[in-house]
């Protein structure tokens, strides 16, 4: 039965609570103070999976609704699965979005069960049927290249147990990388593989990560094939922009919406609360008929250089080491014509240099300048207006195919070229 709280000592974690407070009324379930939390601050996780945070002070009033115990079990049967629903693999590999508040201190930890994520994220098991795997649980920045195609096994496996689309938790650093990687090798992919992450943890009252997974789990309901990104599209919780797994990047440290398309536009969008995909462009890619596999492997041992004023023929040579050398150029893809020789020397042994532009948006061309001519006439290959991490990521992939490496570089695989530019 609800009561008045004379003092909010009276109230624990995981109580269901309603404050109220200059006209405004929060309910939700009490959340746990941790080393970053104010004292004077109450955190609520609302109904609709946000927290938001209320100073607490003479003027607030809270009532307690519901005991922690009565919650727990309303939780718990939230969490019963309807097989009718759409078959989900939801593939936990770290990050701050695959993380949970443990209520007795407070910490913030990374999803170690499938059970923390579904506890965590209870309304998921409203929307389909979802079978939920830890593979790892890693910071983004701690990813290893050989992860990646752990992940693209993964995901062919679970598509042949019967996914009908997966979602891959990820933290987002380097959630490109690994969208990259994931789109090259995976050949075949007639459902929706959707990574996603968030910006801040579940614990923060401005937290991201509940109506991005929920809408993460949207497109992968769909039937739209290929591998997304999707993340928060404005700085407001109310959708998300569904992203192509090799023209997306994150361009701000923390903004919830740090996630762009570049040189392209996203390609859909997300109404989670009304459970709405809108894709821009509403045909499928075109059916191939080709068999579920994984395309190559992933050679590690490549390079990538930027073209700053300071750079040095040491440098150069130390990066054809590699197996391989992608630059991001200046403007239009050029560098110090001072190193064309040393670039001569690495292409002579047979070692792909791909040139992409450090300027982010439009394109390279090795017409337009002296400099740019005599790049291409050393036998650097121009990659268009792909991102130094998309090419990078290719460049490791197209090393283990058995097809000509400058050859596959300059094909548009699955639509890391823009057919249409939009800046």
């Amino acid at each position: 039965m609800a009561r008045r709280v004379r003092s909010l000592d009276e109230a624990e974690t995981g109580d269901r609570l309603k404050i109220e407070k200059e006209d405004q009324t929060y309910v939700g379930k009490l959340m746990p103070t941790h080393r970053f939390s104010e004292e004077d601050i109450i955190t609520l996780k609302l109904d609709s999976g946000y927290n938001i945070g209320v100073k607490y002070d003479e003027k607030t009033e809270v009532e307690l609704l519901e005991k922690k115990d009565s919650v727990k079990e309303k939780e718990e049967e939230k969490l019963e699965i309807d097989e009718d629903k759409p078959t989900i693999s939801i593939l936990g590999t770290g990050g701050t979005i695959a993380s949970y508040v443990e209520y007795k201190t407070g910490a913030v930890h990374p999803a170690q069960t499938a059970e923390d994520l579904l506890y965590s994220n209870p309304e998921i098991a409203e929307r389909c049927d979802p079978q939920v795997e830890i593979l790892f649980s890693k910071l983004s920045e701690n990813f290893e290249p050989e992860d990646w195609v752990i992940i693209a096994d993964r995901i062919i496996e679970l598509f042949e147990e019967g996914a009908e689309g997966v979602v891959v938790s990820h933290g987002t650093d380097t959630m490109g990388y690994t969208a990259a990687a994931l789109s090259f090798m995976l050949q075949g992919v007639d459902r929706p593989v959707v990574l996603v992450g968030s910006q801040r943890s579940s614990d923060r009252p401005s937290s991201d990560a509940h109506l991005n997974l929920l809408s993460a789990i949207e497109v992968a309901k769909s039937d739209r094939p290929g591998v997304f990104v999707v993340m928060h599209d404005s700085i407001s919780d109310e959708t998300c922009a569904v992203h192509s797994g090799t023209k997306v990047r994150k361009m701000h440290t923390s903004r919830r919406d740090a996630f762009e398309s570049v040189n392209t536009e996203p390609l859909g969008q997300v109404d989670a609360i009304k459970g709405e995909v809108e894709f821009k462009n509403q045909e499928k890619s075109e059916d191939k008929n080709e068999e579920l596999r994984r395309i190559g492997g992933i050679e590690k041992d490549v390079s990538l250089l930027y073209a700053t004023p300071t750079l040095t023929e040491d440098d150069v040579k130390h990066a054809g080491k590699s197996e391989g050398v992608v630059i991001a150029g200046t403007g239009l893809g050029h560098m110090k014509t001072q190193l064309i020789p040393a670039l001569q020397e690495i292409i002579d042994q047979g070692k792909p240099v791909v040139m992409t532009s450090q300027c982010i948006y439009g394109t390279v061309n090795g017409h337009v300048y002296s400099a740019g001519r005599e790049l291409k006439e050393a036998g650097v290959i121009f990659a268009g207006d792909m991102l130094p991490e998309t090419a990078l990521v290719k460049l490791m992939w197209a090393l283990t195919l058995e097809e000509d490496t400058e050859e596959v570089m300059k094909e548009d695989v699955v639509g890391e070229f823009s057919r249409r530019r939009v800046r």
